[in-house]
């Protein structure tokens, strides 16, 4: 338990340290000054001052914050002040958060890929019964497209039926060099409690050369990013709900779960996948912070934007007032999530 607490203090710490850090260096590089960096909440435990800066460590750690000069208004006068300085600085300094989300999930993506390989979309077989066997799939055949959407890795087809559930797919394949075309109906499976086409696919991974690695490492990046973005749209569309979610105790019950199916594989094993869940982690927070929530970095880019086009600042006291209620409906929604987690984790699913 001990070591599973471990793994997802570090785990949590490396995604905050780089998201945090992408606005507190592009902060300082744009002249705006860092009056704390810190990783955690609450209570702090240590903390040293360089500079201007204050790099603590605090009692929960379930997030962090770089707090600027100015962001409070009763400091707007200060040189250094967020609210002073230019719209390219703040919008720089503000997207830079999600930005190193995205770079951390890449960098990750090919230490993953280049170990392991990728997943393409090749039939390894069908499922006897199933419509693709019906509509004449065989081993071997590339998946090329369904729909018009590009199919670059397996992933993408089971992301496709997940999101699609009973939609009629048309689909472009390839066998021995040449395109055919198929139209097929997934089916419900009550054994996987999904729809499926019926393919099974590839027996392992593709090991390349490294420009595919590269190229596989951003499909990964953008895989975890669409399965994020649908995600929410099946949120808000009500095809999924709110108890649906998961906060920190839920993600490290899921460290916990990924640390324990992998022990038996061995440390390699363990590693690889503790990686995987990192791009996962890190791109779904990278999405989240750029929605356009108030308190949210998109949020904050929305009025930064608003004021690129108009050519004057959003009334400090309405944003404050917008930004306030955003963050009170969060801490609400945070705690609701995180009540239904250690629900889940004493009584199950």
């Amino acid at each position: 338990m001990l070591i599973k607490l471990l793994i997802f203090i570090i785990i949590f710490s490396v995604i905050v340290i780089v998201y945090e850090g992408g606005h507190c260096v592009i902060g300082k590089m744009s002249g705006i000054g860092v009056k704390e960096f810190s990783i955690g909440l609450g209570p702090t435990l240590f903390g040293v001052r360089r500079g201007e800066t204050l790099y603590s460590i605090k009692l929960f750690p379930f997030g962090g914050i770089t707090i600027f000069e100015g962001e409070d208004p009763d400091e707007a006068d200060s040189p250094k002040s967020f609210r002073k300085a230019s719209v390219g600085a703040r919008f720089a300094t503000v997207l830079a958060g999600p930005f190193m989300n995205f770079v951390l999930s890449f960098l990750l993506s090919l230490i993953v890929i280049g170990s392991l390989g990728y997943d393409l979309p090749v039939l390894d077989s069908v499922i006897e019964g199933y419509p693709a066997q019906e509509a004449g799939f065989q081993a071997g055949d590339r998946i090329v497209s369904i729909n018009n959407k590009k199919i670059v890795i397996y992933r993408d087809i089971t992301l496709w039926t997940m999101f699609n559930e009973g939609k009629r797919a048309d689909i472009v394949y390839e066998r021995n060099g040449e395109l055919r075309r198929a139209s097929v109906t997934p089916r419900y499976s009550t054994a996987d409690q999904r729809f499926l086409f019926g393919f099974r696919g590839p027996n392992g991974y593709t090991k390349g050369n490294p420009l595919q690695v590269i190229r596989y490492s951003l499909t990964e990046v953008r895989y975890w990013i669409e399965v994020t973005v649908k995600s929410l749209m099946m949120l808000f569309s009500g095809r999924f709900s709110v108890n649906d979610l998961a906060g920190p105790v839920g993600v490290a019950d899921v460290v916990g779960d990924v640390y324990e199916s992998s022990r038996e594989s061995g440390a390699f094993y363990i590693w690889m996948n503790m990686l995987s869940l990192v791009i996962l982690l890190t791109a779904d927070l990278g999405v989240m912070n750029l929605l356009p929530f108030p308190a949210l970095d998109g949020g904050k880019l929305v009025f930064i934007i608003f004021e690129a086009l108009t050519g004057r600042k959003p009334n400090e006291k309405v944003e404050g007032i917008i930004n306030l209620i955003g963050m009170s409906f969060l801490m609400v929604l945070m705690f609701y999530v995180m009540f239904n987690d250690i629900h889940r984790l004493f009584t199950g699913p």
